[in-house]
């Protein structure tokens, strides 16, 4: 038996090897036109014989410029149906209210499962193809390509096509609703990446007035409410917001506090490191629905300041034309830096490319709103602007609930009269009123509070009295009533 056994696989190992031998010989021999005939021929002869049928779902769609919504689809579908079978999974660590297991499994690439449906089974395949030349870098590679693969039994065609693909698409909705969970992303180049969005910040404890709070509260379910009046109006289903004001007023905490009430992924576009307008496009028509974009401090990020590209004058020196010094370092920054340009971005604040996908908030938060371009900033563009100034006294009286956890105290009237002639922060007020240790008190963090508001209140008035300091053989000259002593 153990001869036969040994004879078997001998025989079975030189037919394998003959078949590869003939293979070789027939694909180096035979003309490649000749190839492709016996290909066609071939495949039509296996597909006759071969029963089943395989449907293939690839990660993007449209030339890899947009994620299909069916391979996500299947992606959860296949996380929460795969970890009972499959073999290999991979792990992620999420954080999802309510639930007891933060661990969440999916199928790995190159692993299949087999499923039943109606009575019917089925198999899915995750697959990767990989570049066939390799460079060492930190993100995927562009070139790389995912897919699922659903295979089943030709007689079930109708079943599958009709009825359990759907079965799939709504199960994964309802999957993705009950482990919905926010996300921070991040640019590089054209791909995004991104880590849990965890902030903690809401309307309740914003520091704002609140009727300019209810204001935007309001404005924000009528925009998520509006799918169909936007379609009515023939407008993208989009809204921008332009929160300006100075330094630790609360814009990126307003920000958080918009993602946690709207339930919205948080898509924070830094312009820099974007190459040039065909990839801001890529990146814009790569974000999600349901989401916020955003672009902190845009007078920082490019030239978009209003300050239009002039055509270069050349100078004329002994007869040449040659550039100034400036504008050949000009160049060369242009050169290394990004290639956005405010047109570029204008297209897809408000063009033709803000159109794709939906229910999307775009935010740009500025501390000079005096410095953008007016086409930047228009109605429409940004639908709504919020100023966000120095800390009022209601916004105090949240600040002190937040911190302290008091709602009334007898200092409180004092501290509203020092906020109305002092210009502060409401970062700086937070800072005076958290407690330094354990034991410090209410009273001592309100007293602090004062002092500083204090001394704050004293600077200020020295910097707009009306002196003006000449510097001049070390004396100081005042100016009272036009004269001059």
């Amino acid at each position: 038996m153990p001869n036969n056994t040994y004879q078997t696989w001998t025989q079975t190992g030189s037919f394998m090897a003959s078949i590869m031998f003939i293979y070789a010989m027939f694909m180096r021999l035979v003309p490649s036109t000749l190839q492709t005939r016996v290909r066609r021929y071939t495949n039509k002869f296996t597909t006759f014989l071969y029963p089943y049928i395989r449907i293939t779902f690839h990660e993007f769609t449209g030339e890899r410029l947009i994620k299909s919504e069916a391979y996500a689809a299947i992606q959860t579908y296949l996380s929460e149906h795969s970890s009972q079978s499959a073999t290999r999974l991979k792990g992620e660590v999420v954080k999802v209210k309510d639930t007891y297991n933060p661990v969440v499994l999916s199928m790995d690439e190159n692993e299949e499962i087999v499923e039943e449906f109606q009575g019917v089974k089925l198999w899915w395949g995750s697959y990767k193809i990989t570049p066939k030349t390799h460079s060492f870098s930190v993100f995927r590679s562009s070139d790389e390509k995912r897919f699922y693969k659903l295979t089943f039994h030709k007689r079930h065609r109708g079943l599958i096509t009709e009825t359990y693909l759907r079965h799939v698409l709504e199960e994964a909705k309802a999957i993705e609703t009950k482990n919905r969970k926010l996300k921070l992303y991040t640019n590089s180049s054209t791909r995004w990446s991104h880590v849990g969005f965890e902030h903690p910040a809401t309307f309740e404890t914003l520091a704002m007035n609140p009727k300019e709070k209810e204001g935007i509260m309001n404005d924000l379910v009528k925009f998520k409410s509006g799918k169909s009046y936007y379609a009515k109006i023939g407008k993208a289903w989009k809204r921008g917001y332009l929160l300006y004001g100075p330094p630790g007023t609360g814009k990126s905490t307003m920000i958080a506090a918009m993602a946690n009430f709207m339930n919205y992924d948080v898509y924070d576009l830094e312009l820099t490191a974007v190459k040039d307008n065909s990839d801001l496009r890529r990146l814009l028509i790569n974000t999600s629905s349901k989401s916020i974009i955003v672009i902190e401090d845009i007078d920082c990020s490019l030239d978009l300041t209003g300050q239009r590209k002039k055509k270069k004058k050349k100078e004329k020196v002994e007869g040449r034309e040659r550039k100034s010094s400036d504008e050949d370092d000009d160049d060369d920054d242009e050169e290394r830096g990004s290639k956005v340009t405010l047109s570029g971005l204008l297209n897809v604040v408000d063009g033709i490319w803000s159109a794709c996908g939906g229910e999307r908030i775009m935010v740009f938060t500025t501390n000079f709103v005096e410095k953008l371009d007016a086409a930047l900033i228009r109605r429409g563009r940004m639908d709504k602007h919020i100023e966000l100034s120095y800390c009022c006294y209601e916004a105090f009286k949240v600040l002190a609930k937040n911190y302290l956890d008091v709602e009334s105290h007898h200092l409180f009237p004092r501290i509203g009269k020092l906020l109305e002639e002092t210009k502060i922060t409401p970062a700086d007020v937070a800072e005076n009123l958290m407690p330094k240790s354990v034991d410090e008190e209410v009273d001592t963090c309100l007293h602090s509070l004062i002092q500083f508001l204090e001394i704050a209140q004293r600077k200020q008035k020295q910097v707009n009295a009306p002196e003006s300091k000449d510097i001049k053989h070390g004396e100081v000259v005042v100016e009272e009533n036009g004269v001059i002593n």
